[in-house]
This record gives C-alpha cells, sequence and structure tokens, in this order.
C-alpha cells in the first residue's frame, strides 16, 4: 500500500490527471491483479448476507416502490437486462434500474456490513450495480469477483482517509467513485474512461447527511441506490467518450475545496500499487443485528447485563443509564447528536435504528433483537420501555474516542455503560467491538452467513428457492454468464405487495 497525499489546486496550478486522486482510484481499477483466496471467500459471504437482508425487505414499502419503478423499464437494448430481487429470473429491467431496486432492498433493514474510520460505509453497497452490469453484459463469476474486489477497495481506502461526516456529507459521495470503479474492473475499461467515470459518479453523488439526520426516513435506504444507479449511468457515458469536472477532487471549486477540508485540506489515501492484491474486504465486517453499526455491541452488552443484573431493565429501579462511548457513536446514534426524534416513541423505524437509547432500552429489556418486532409501533410505545429509554444517555470519553481510529487489537465501536439504580448501587461494565466482529466473542464466519440467509430468506423464497441461490453463490467463482443470470431469488406467491401506482 502507498499513502497518496491529495490536497486542492488553484487554478491556476496545473496537475496533470496522472497526478489526481481520480486517476489512481482508477489505475486501481485498471490493475489486472487477481484476488486472493481470503477476500474470494469474504466476497462470497457478502453476496450471502446482502440476499439474506434484501429477501427479509421485499415485502417493505422502500423496497417495493423501489422494485415497481424498476419493472417498469424493460431492458435496455445494450445486452440482456438484468434481474429484480424478488421478481422472477426471467423478468428482466435495464442494469441501472435493477442496481436500484436492489439496492434498495440490500439498504433498508440497516442488517448488512459495514466499515468505519474517518468515515461510515456500508461496501455491500457495490454489489447490486456489480452484479446488474455483469448480468446484462454477460460477464461470468471470475469477472465479477474482481470487480467487487475494487469496489470495496476503493469505498474503504476513501473512508480511511477522507471524512464526510465532519463536514455533514453523506458517505454515499465514496460509494459513486468506488461503484464506478468496480464497473471499470468489470468491464475491463481502460484507465481514462474509469477516471472520466469516477469524476462524474463523485460529481453527482455529494448529497448532505440530512437523510441520516432528525427525523429520518426511507431515503435512508434509497440513498446508497441512488448512488449505485448514478455510477452505472456515469459509466455508460463515459465508455461514450463523455468527460468530467476535473480536478474533480482537487479542483479551486472541486469536492475537497468546497464541501470538504477547504483550500488548506490535506489527505493522505492508501491504495494498492500495481500487482498488489485488493483485500479491503476483509477489513469490513457484518452485522449481527438490524441496527446501526455503533449499537451492534450495546445490544450484545445489553443480552450481558439482562442475564447478570435483571434490575438494569426495570425503570422503577433506574435512576440513570450512561454510556462512555466514541465521538462519533455520541454524535451520530447517541444524545449527543440533539435530536428529540431519538427519544420519541413515534418515530420512523428509520430513526429508532439510528437511536442508541432505544436499541438499549429494549435490547436490555428483550435480552435480544430482532429486524421487525424490535421496531413495532407497539414496541416502541411501551410506557415501561419508554420510561427506561428517557433514563439513558450518552457522553463522548476521549479514550473510547481514540480507540475507535486506533488500529488492530485496540480498535473499538463500543464503550462503558454505567447504570444507576434508585438504591444508590452502580453497574458498570463495558465492550469493545461486537460478538460477531472479527475481533469479537464470536466472529461470523461462513456458517453464520449461511445461517442469517437461511434465518432471513426462507420464510419469504421457501426452501427450495432459497437452497438454489445459496448452490449459486457458494460457487460464486465458477460460475458462467448465464448461471450469474441466474444469481437472484424469486419470492413465494403472495409475498410482494403491487405497491401505489406513480409515473413510469
Amino acid at each position: 500500500m502507498k499513502n497518496h497525499p491529495v490536497r486542492s489546486h488553484r487554478s491556476a496550478e496545473h496537475l496533470p490527471r496522472e497526478e489526481q486522486l481520480a486517476w489512481k482510484l482508477a489505475e486501481v481499477a485498471a490493475d489486472p491483479v487477481e484476488v486472493g483466496d481470503d477476500a474470494v471467500e469474504m466476497i462470497v459471504n457478502r453476496f450471502i448476507d446482502n440476499a439474506a437482508v434484501a429477501a427479509a425487505s421485499i415485502g417493505r414499502a422502500a423496497p417495493t416502490s423501489a422494485r415497481a419503478q424498476a419493472l417498469s423499464h424493460p431492458p435496455s437494448r445494450g445486452g440482456a437486462g438484468a434481474t429484480v430481487f424478488g421478481a422472477a429470473p426471467d423478468v428482466r429491467t435495464g442494469p441501472e434500474w435493477a442496481a436500484w431496486a436492489n439496492g434498495v432492498a440490500v439498504r433498508e433493514l440497516d442488517y448488512h456490513d459495514t466499515f468505519l474510520a474517518a468515515d461510515y460505509s456500508h461496501p455491500g453497497d457495490n454489489i447490486p450495480p456489480l452484479l446488474a452490469v455483469a448480468q446484462h453484459t454477460a460477464r461470468d463469476g471470475h469477472a465479477l469477483v474482481r470487480a467487487v474486489a475494487t469496489g470495496y477497495e476503493v469505498q474503504i481506502d476513501l473512508v480511511r482517509a477522507i471524512s464526510l461526516h465532519r463536514h455533514k456529507i453523506d458517505h454515499i459521495a465514496h460509494l459513486g467513485p468506488s461503484a464506478a470503479a468496480g464497473l471499470g474492473t468489470l468491464l475491463g475499461l481502460p484507465t481514462g474512461v474509469i477516471y472520466q467515470a469516477i469524476g462524474q459518479a463523485l460529481h453527482t453523488t455529494t448529497t448532505t447527511r440530512q437523510s441520516r439526520k432528525g427525523e429520518i426516513s426511507s431515503w435512508k435506504a434509497y440513498a446508497p441506490a441512488f448512488a449505485g444507479k448514478l455510477a452505472v449511468e456515469a459509466v455508460d457515458r463515459a465508455i461514450r467518450g463523455e468527460t468530467s469536472p476535473a480536478p474533480v477532487y482537487e479542483g479551486e471549486d472541486g469536492v475537497i475545496a468546497r464541501l470538504l477540508d477547504g483550500p488548506e485540506g490535506r489527505y493522505e489515501v492508501p491504495l494498492p500499487g500495481p500487482g498488489e492484491p485488493k483485500e479491503a474486504i476483509l477489513l469490513s465486517y457484518t452485522k449481527e443485528h438490524s441496527a446501526e453499526y455503533q449499537a451492534q455491541a450495546w445490544i450484545d452488552l445489553a443480552r450481558k447485563l439482562l442475564r447478570e443484573h435483571p434490575d438494569a431493565a426495570d425503570p422503577d429501579r433506574v435512576r440513570s443509564i450512561v454510556v462512555h462511548t466514541s465521538h462519533h457513536t455520541h454524535h451520530v446514534i447517541g444524545s449527543g447528536a440533539d435530536d428529540p426524534q431519538k427519544y420519541d416513541p413515534r418515530a420512523s423505524r428509520e430513526t429508532l435504528d439510528h437511536s442508541l437509547p432505544y436499541i438499549l432500552a429494549v435490547a436490555l429489556q428483550d435480552g435480544r433483537w430482532h429486524h421487525v418486532d424490535s421496531y413495532a409501533a407497539e414496541r416502541a410505545a411501551r410506557p415501561d420501555t419508554v420510561a427506561l429509554w428517557r433514563k439513558i444517555t450518552t457522553v463522548e470519553d476521549p479514550v473510547w474516542t481514540e480507540r475507535y481510529h486506533a488500529d488492530g487489537d485496540r480498535q473499538s465501536y463500543g464503550g462503558r455503560i454505567v447504570v444507576t439504580l434508585e438504591d444508590g448501587r452502580t453497574v458498570e461494565d463495558e465492550i469493545a467491538v461486537a460478538d460477531a466482529h472479527p475481533a469479537g466473542a464470536r466472529p461470523f464466519a461462513r456458517a453464520d452467513y449461511i445461517g442469517k440467509f437461511r434465518t432471513l430468506a426462507v420464510p419469504v423464497l421457501g426452501e427450495a428457492e432459497a437452497d438454489r441461490f445459496l448452490g449459486l453463490a457458494l460457487r460464486l467463482p465458477e460460475l458462467g454468464p448465464d448461471e450469474v443470470r441466474d444469481l437472484t431469488f424469486a419470492a413465494r406467491p403472495g409475498q410482494l405487495p403491487a405497491g401505489r401506482p406513480g409515473i413510469f
């Protein structure tokens, strides 16, 4: 890996395109290096993981609307079309619309993989646009694996170096370029074409972070799908010879100067050199629970506290619960966000899955977390839960902030909890990472991904269809183009609502 210095440049300064970050990302995408065995295994795991959470979500409102939009568009003329999760495998739409519908389904439950560093990301969001274009253009499983490795590499390397959140820019601004880069790998495009596509994808996906603030709406699921769809369109334009704003990152009115750290901003972006393997996917981790990643460890700790200290779940016996955690956790899902909606029992599901006080209250009382039951309106409004919930606050602790950004064994997405009971006793405990994290008590392995898939998908797909999909996914690197086109799933009868009509 090599760190690439990146800064803003005045228009009077000539920055050759070979020195621009977008070009360096394109070089990573164009490198024909093969994917190592460990990374291939994890890519297979993430295909299974994405399918699991997408299957569980396809009957919900946002995926239903996105699917209806997608199926209103026939396959594009340039290929065979792409499949839409839930619909029969022979039903096809244009690849950009398949990326849209499948991206929403994957993201809806906030239940797939994550990488946290200088910024946030769900790198599995790269998979829907890459799969859609692979199906449309008759690529095989080997090409698809290489493309996914690129998508993860580019997104995770950007997330390691450049904070979008600090400037209230949504994290899809790292996803647009990574998906475009992955598509460049998939299609074997030259560096110059990928460079133009990355620039267009970045320019069109720099949106504000209000999508994850205050009263969070269904757009939270749509935003990554939007980036994937725009990446497909950007690559199409670049192949046709169209160009992009440049230098898109470093220009005087570029992303760094006007949206991020300003003209004085400086970054060091780590990227693999020529011939170096793209293994960043191994730095990412999936979720055992359907909630924002920084809540994962707290759900696990809540289960432990309920077993050992059941008084901590009783609002009549609890005076206060204070969570000492990192700056990010405190300000994104904790009371430091200053969002009253995080304490509102009438709040949307999307808001509740970004409320650590709510999640902790329910997990303390139930000793589990469920992607449907834990968010039910009647569950959120239960009087004893509301009473406990409003006694929970978070505070930033510099020790846990430092650990959030640390490498190796010190890295943490947890913190310390202090429960003060009405009789004056205190209960204290701490957790560094979620149980399912690679450094956790029970790291997710292949059997766990398959178990998650069967738990979530079989009720929606049935055993036979779930087995058919799983059989293909497990052979992903060996699949031929026709098998890649079948890498989807059809829902059982009665599982797909029609949705409301719109323009299309």
